[in-house]
């Protein structure tokens, strides 16, 4: 399965509650950090939440 690299570009200051806990969520605490998740529609769905806030790269 493919695996997506998640980098948080801007703050979630000044945002939604639920898009500060998505970032959580995804393992991102502030600006310039940088997970791997695997590509699953759950994951898919908190990037759509935060698409924003963050870059989104496929990575095999």
């Amino acid at each position: 399965m493919a695996r997506l690299k998640i980098s948080q570009v801007k703050s979630g200051i000044g945002y939604k509650e639920n898009q500060k806990q998505t970032l959580r969520s995804l393992g991102l605490k502030r600006v310039g950090d940088v997970v791997a998740q695997e590509d699953r529609p759950e994951i898919r769905g908190m990037i759509n939440t935060v698409s924003h806030l963050v870059t989104v790269e496929e990575v095999d």
